[in-house]
């Protein structure tokens, strides 16, 4: 019967190799330990840094504005009360220039019809004013002198019916706004009679 060898059967580590695996275990942990800490201590970030102060510019400078003042409408718009008495000629506009004395000059055709397109334009006076009261209709008749340049000299009311003066002065302001054909011969004396009433009425 053959004694039994000294060494250790294939695959089974003696006690020199219990060492080696010890010392390569311990080596393996250390290692995890290290990367474990440097990953914490990376995941540690400084805190971020504070806003850095930049020069005011020109629009930080200016004194912030009041929201309650900017908030603020703007104030409703006047309402003309009716005149009592006379309705009579009332002067919308007056520019110089080819306008005194009596008027002598012929009005071209060109200057009717532009009369009538600026009165058709009154119209959006009368609408507005139509929208606040649905009884209202009428006639205004307004007295139109154009200069010697196709000036508008003056513009006068010379009669109203609608009982309100808002359609006729805003109807005068419309035609003593801007310019017209030249009269020959001297400045023109126009009357451009209007009539409100709604529509399909």
């Amino acid at each position: 019967m053959t004694q039994p060898s000294s060494r250790p059967p294939a695959g089974v580590p003696g006690a020199g190799g219990n060492l080696k695996y010890g010392i390569l275990t311990g080596i393996l942990l250390l290692g995890i330990v290290a990367i474990v800490f440097s990953r914490n201590s990376c995941s540690k970030e400084a805190p971020p840094p504070g806003p850095v102060a930049t020069a005011p510019s020109v629009a930080q400078t200016a004194e912030p504005t009041n929201p309650k003042i900017d908030d603020v409408p703007p104030p409703p718009p006047v309402e003309e009360k009716p005149e009592s008495g006379a309705t009579g000629p009332k002067v919308i506009y007056v520019q110089a220039g080819g306008c005194d004395g009596k008027c002598t000059g012929a009005a071209p055709p060109e200057l009717a019809q532009a009369l009538q397109v600026r009165g058709a334009q009154a119209r959006r006076c009368y609408n507005e004013a139509l929208a606040r009261d649905s009884t209202l209709r009428g006639h205004v008749s307004l007295a139109v002198r154009i200069g010697t340049a196709g000036n508008v000299c003056s513009v006068n009311v010379s009669s109203n019916d609608m009982g309100t003066p808002a359609v006729a002065n805003c109807a005068a302001r419309i035609l003593g706004s801007g310019s017209y054909p030249t009269p020959r011969g001297g400045c023109v004396d126009a009357n451009v009679p209007l009539a409100f009433i709604p529509q399909g009425q």
